[in-house]
């Protein structure tokens, strides 16, 4: 294959590789946001502080993500937000509404502070919603008929879940005794229909897709994948194992929140094998959607500079911010 014929490729998968960090990132701290109605007043201070240093970084690379859908491939951007401008439009003003009341709620009185709470936790569950539905439709190609609302009704659902279990992994992560506790039992609680919504998932996606069934179940490749979710299965039960023992509270509390992120990047390998080579499934192919191959390597040089940039900031704040969370202060 030519350098021109992979150009397409290498974008794709520098846009993958960005949706798959911002589903990681942001939705550990989406899942810290809709936990916020289950602490008591001191919690919710800990929870802010526990996001507050990376929240708003995470998104970067949303907006990465997306820079590169418009500008590699042009059909496929007017098409995907064709299709999804209503809950992309809901995510938008979730994401706005967290950070209003993320800034808000240090500067308000005590009366006010627990609406800037609400807001939070309100703008954290729309956008998880929003992301859960987008990504069912977009599994499925938008398709029309019953069963593909139905379907990414289903991720909208399961999407939450799995932030919520992500966010309680973090702040097991980072926090320690009372609230680290409180913690634990909320990850046992999102567990069970996290796990139950994942399985129910992979069941119906070759049901409303004929391409991806054809793609799961032909052999030898079904040999392969079924590396996928065994694996995935082992880390899931890691998890709730783990989050029996003594030991999660101590020297192994990060260990939760990896497995996770395992879970994550194998079921982003699960559907970059599913959908390829289309960039929006069964519709447009990645070379005919994609901006031609003199205004790709253009594109190539501000990526090349602009993605170890944000990459190297990414790891430069966790790095700085790394251990357990603190008392929240504001200068």
């Amino acid at each position: 294959m030519s350098f021109d014929a992979m150009l397409p490729v290498i974008f794709m998968a520098l846009m993958g590789v960005a949706m798959l960090v911002y589903v990681i990132s942001d939705g550990y701290d989406l899942g810290v946001g809709m936990l916020m109605h289950r602490a008591t007043d001191a919690e919710k201070d800990v929870l802010i502080a526990s996001i507050g240093p990376f929240w708003d970084a995470n998104e970067t690379w949303l907006v990465l993500g997306v820079g590169i859908l418009l500008v590699a491939f042009p059909k496929a951007h007017g098409l995907v937000l064709g299709e999804l401008y209503l809950p992309v439009a809901l995510m938008l003003v979730g994401l706005t509404l967290r950070g209003v009341a993320f800034d808000f709620r240090v500067k308000a009185k005590d009366t006010h502070k627990k609406t800037w709470d609400r807001l939070f936790f309100a703008g954290s569950t729309l956008a998880a919603v929003s992301q859960g539905w987008m990504l069912g439709r977009y599994v499925s190609g938008f398709g029309t008929g019953w069963n593909y609302p139905l379907f990414a009704a289903a991720i909208a659902v399961a999407l939450p879940m799995a932030y919520v279990l992500m966010g309680a992994s973090w702040l097991i992560m980072k926090t320690e005794g009372e609230l680290q506790e409180r913690a634990v039992q909320w990850a046992r609680i999102a567990w069970t229909p996290m796990v139950g919504g994942l399985v129910l998932i992979s069941m119906a996606t070759p049901w409303v897709s004929a391409t991806v069934r054809q793609r799961w179940f032909a052999l030898p490749e079904i040999i392969a994948l079924m590396a996928i979710p065994l694996m995935s299965g082992v880390s899931l039960l890691a998890v709730r194992g783990l989050l029996g023992t003594r030991h999660v509270r101590g020297p192994v509390c990060w260990l939760p929140f990896v497995l996770l992120v395992i879970v994550f990047v194998l079921g982003f390998l699960g559907l970059a094998y599913s959908i390829y080579p289309y960039v929006v499934l069964d519709q447009l192919t990645i070379w005919q959607a994609a901006s031609s191959p003199e205004a790709l390597k253009v594109i190539l040089v501000g990526t090349c500079i602009s993605v170890p940039a944000i990459a190297g900031y990414t790891v430069f704040s966790y790095r700085v911010f790394r251990g357990k969370t603190g008392e929240l202060k504001y200068a």
